[in-house]
């Protein structure tokens, strides 16, 4: 089936990335989140489709899937296979096709769920590349007006951002996080409707989903209260036995290995997107924390688990300033995308603490605080300016392997101006950043 290409398509930034891949490889598979996007991304760039998930042919492709699954891959390329995971087999059948046509663009594999390594015989590696796709940016979705650059920022010393104005009042951000990077979202609705996405998302995750992804039965309630737990967690480095203890005082019994259980199937369909941490040794006999900060996909879906509104966050900033850590964790996961950007967070038992670290794929990093307020960006630039002074400490007593110092220190705000303080601290209201 040929492609109608959407009009009111809004450029993403994995477009981009997707077409570089595709000139690499033979097969790219995009994985991510339902609802954000990845089909409508691929199918912009497809030439014909395959949907294994279509009630009308689902069980004519499965069958043929177990026959002779060579037959789903003819059609023009790129041919899309959109929920390739329905038939795991699919993968193999396109790494195959891949070796045996020796070209490049030829399959798009989309997903919404993680396979388990062996439903599959062979990783792809070389012939099916992958790429994360995450909801939409504020500069995607045109709320951030894109004025200050985060690769520029990497590749231009000399960049100035000084005098950028961002136009996201502080309630507009809270409407922003609440509503979420869904597309749906974005649609002409009404302001109620916009809020409804994120919503009805939870619903079917907890209600269908959940228990879907590795064919196990799981209780959609205890799923809520496992999602909730999160949600009142957010971005903090809480432990798992005080989350099960949150969750136990509603539903007696629930071990550790069900709570682990529910928590792997949610990582498996991309919602929960916890940060790893970051552990130089930059100062002796210090404690690191290793534990995982606790996060979601996307800020919407913790405001959804804790029935949270955008009225209910104007009057408690305190809980909105960690749902807005989530909102720029996203935000930095999509714009770094192309640099091969990964995140991971720095603290240590003295309270010392950079809320991101954001690595790119050549070893170049920053630094990076996200404080909502004003009053907060001093705190915030004094946490980065001492781990960048222990990093420079520590390499002048090292004589072999030196850690590479900083490239960058940030502190993403709420705010509305973008400067650069004189001990060279970025000051950037995330709505002005773009990729």
């Amino acid at each position: 089936m040929l492609i109608m290409k959407d009009i009111k398509y809004l450029s993403r930034i994995a477009d981009k990335t997707l077409d570089l891949r595709l000139e690499a490889f033979g097969a790219v598979q995009i994985a991510g989140p339902k609802w954000c996007g990845k089909t409508t991304t691929a199918e912009r760039r497809a030439a014909s489709v395959i949907k294994m998930q279509d009630p009308d042919r689902r069980e004519g492709y499965l069958a043929t899937s177990r026959t002779k699954p060579s037959l789903l891959l003819k059609g023009v390329v790129p041919r899309l296979i959109d929920e390739w995971q329905v038939a795991p087999v699919i993968w193999d059948a396109v790494r195959h096709a891949v070796d045996e046509r020796r070209a490049k663009g030829q399959f798009i594999l989309t997903g919404s769920t993680v396979i388990d390594d062996e439903q599959i015989m062979h990783t792809g590696t070389g012939r099916i590349s992958k790429m994360a796709m995450y909801p939409m940016s504020l500069f995607e979705s045109l709320e951030s007006n894109g004025t200050v650059s985060l690769g520029r920022l990497f590749d231009e010393p000399e960049y100035d951002i000084d005098g950028a104005i961002s136009q996201l009042s502080i309630e507009q951000l809270i409407f922003a996080a609440c509503r979420g990077g869904w597309p749906a979202s974005l649609d002409e609705i009404s302001r109620k409707a916009k809020l409804l996405i994120a919503k009805d998302y939870i619903d079917v995750i907890c209600n269908e989903d959940i228990s879907r992804v590795d064919k196990i039965r799981r209780n959609p309630a205890l799923a809520r209260l496992i999602l909730r737990s999160y949600a009142r967690n957010i971005c903090t480095l809480a432990k798992k036995t005080l989350m099960l203890a949150d969750v136990s005082e509603e539903m007696e019994g629930t071990s550790m290995p069900t709570f682990d259980e529910y928590v792997g199937a949610l990582e498996k369909l991309f919602v929960i997107d916890d940060i790893e941490a970051w552990s130089p040794a930059i100062r002796s006999k210090t404690v690191i924390r290793t534990g995982k900060k606790r996060c979601f996909v996307d800020p919407s879906i913790a405001v959804a688990a804790l029935g949270a509104s955008p009225e209910s966050l104007e009057l408690d900033l305190n809980t909105f300033g960690f749902i807005f850590e989530c909102l720029c964790f996203r935000d930095l996961r999509v714009y770094s995308q192309a640099m091969g950007g990964r995140l991971s967070y720095y603290h240590d038992r003295h309270g010392l603490e950079a809320d991101a670290v954001l690595h790119l794929d050549d070893g170049r990093y920053a630094l990076i605080e996200c404080k909502l307020g004003s009053r907060e960006i001093e705190e915030g630039a004094n946490h980065l300016l001492e781990i960048k002074r222990l990093v420079a400490e520590k390499n002048k007593s090292e004589k072999q392997i030196k850690l590479r110092e900083p490239d960058l220190l940030i502190v993403l705000t709420g705010g509305e101006m973008a400067y650069t303080r004189e001990d060279s601290v970025k000051i950037i209201p995330i709505g002005c950043l773009k990729d």
